[in-house]
């Protein structure tokens, strides 16, 4: 199966609907973001507040999930991510809301709209330009934010559009002053991507394709993703590409907390050790202790006969590697779809699921 990996031709007929553009584009989604920087008009007021909470889900959150954990170190209030129908009590005239959704007809996040509005936050809204429900709401209430054209996701899927989600929540939180980085740091990231995206494309073959190889790994068993501290967005990001771009039911578990409970759960069933594969995200820049925590839980999920991957970033900053990862990501769950023999656009069971619910 691993020679269909090869196959440019076969890819192809998998993948109909601009699929492998898409993530090539990466790069080009933050580019454009950081181009529109100046069309993205907070109000003045929206500069004073005390913690950000953000509802959005699946693909839609993940731009937010990225930059809590990658840049903790530079933002200066508390973020909280709750996804849904509920709304924190604390929420008033000192929160900052963010509303996401991609396609800007989530429903989840819409929902909680006239509630949070009632408790006086501030409310500001990324999505797709377009003419979804949110995106209409914008219009009509006044709700400030930043709709993106989609140039750079032939696609149309949001979790390969990730790279707007992410650095149009980048663009609000320098905007509104909680977040300290330099433009340029932004821009060194965006050149890192464009050379690493070379070497991760269907044309690179196997034996010089990283994201192929370990596709090649995660075929026929169940990874659970393992990753830390400025990372745990990542895990997050990757467990959902590859279940939707690859059919592949996977997991994610953060260290330290993992060596609490998970790994007295290897022992049963005894089929674990043919069925799952454990995805280490390493890094240098991870804190001494976790390295070594790292190192040991490798021990044990070895000695428990079952198999691993070590997938190191090389990334000079966090927040680089945190994109290296994202990119990187979408590549593995492509190939891993392309070795499953599906289409890596196609989500029958969301659309099954969404279609009822009306």
């Amino acid at each position: 199966m691993e020679n269909i990996l090869n196959n440019i031709t076969k890819i192809k007929e998998l993948d109909r609907n601009g699929v492998a553009k898409s993530i090539s584009l990466l790069p080009e989604q933050c580019e454009q973001v950081l181009k529109d920087f100046d069309k993205i008009i907070i109000p003045k007021d929206y500069k004073n507040f005390n913690e950000i909470v953000a509802n959005g889900m699946g693909g839609s959150s993940i731009g937010i999930r990225i930059i809590k954990s990658s840049m903790s170190d530079k933002i200066n209030v508390p973020i909280l991510i709750t996804p849904g129908y509920d709304t924190p009590s604390f929420i008033s005239k000192n929160t900052l809301y963010i509303i996401s959704s991609y396609s800007g007809g989530t429903e989840e996040p819409i929902s909680v709209y006239k509630e949070v509005k009632k408790k006086g936050a501030k409310i500001i809204a990324i999505a797709s330009a377009g003419k979804g429900k949110l995106q209409t709401m914008m219009k009509k209430y006044g709700i400030p934010g930043y709709n993106f054209i989609v140039k750079n996701n032939p696609s149309m899927q949001p979790r390969l559009g990730v790279g707007y989600m992410v650095f149009s929540t980048v663009a609000i939180m320098i905007k509104t002053g909680v977040l300290r980085i330099q433009i340029e740091e932004l821009k060194e990231m965006i050149r890192y991507l464009k050379v690493k995206s070379k070497r991760l494309l269907p044309g690179i073959i196997l034996n010089n394709n990283e994201a192929k190889k370990i596709a090649a790994k995660l075929y026929n068993y169940q990874p659970i993703i393992v990753g830390a501290q400025f990372l745990s967005g990542n895990t997050y990001a990757l467990r959902n590409q590859i279940n939707e771009s690859s059919k592949n039911f996977s997991s994610y578990l953060l260290l330290p907390e993992l060596n609490h409970y998970s790994m007295e759960g290897l022992s049963f069933p005894k089929s674990n050790k043919n069925t799952l594969v454990f995805l280490f995200l390493e890094s240098d820049l991870f804190h001494k202790r976790v390295q070594k925590r790292i190192k040991l839980t490798k021990e044990v999920v070895k000695k428990n006969g079952i198999k691993i991957i070590s997938l190191k970033l090389n990334g000079k900053t966090k927040f680089i590697q945190a994109f290296e990862m994202l990119q990187l990501g979408s590549w593995v769950s492509y190939y891993l779809g392309i070795l499953n023999g599906v289409d890596p656009v196609k989500i029958p069971w969301v659309d099954w699921f969404k279609e009822k619910l009306k």
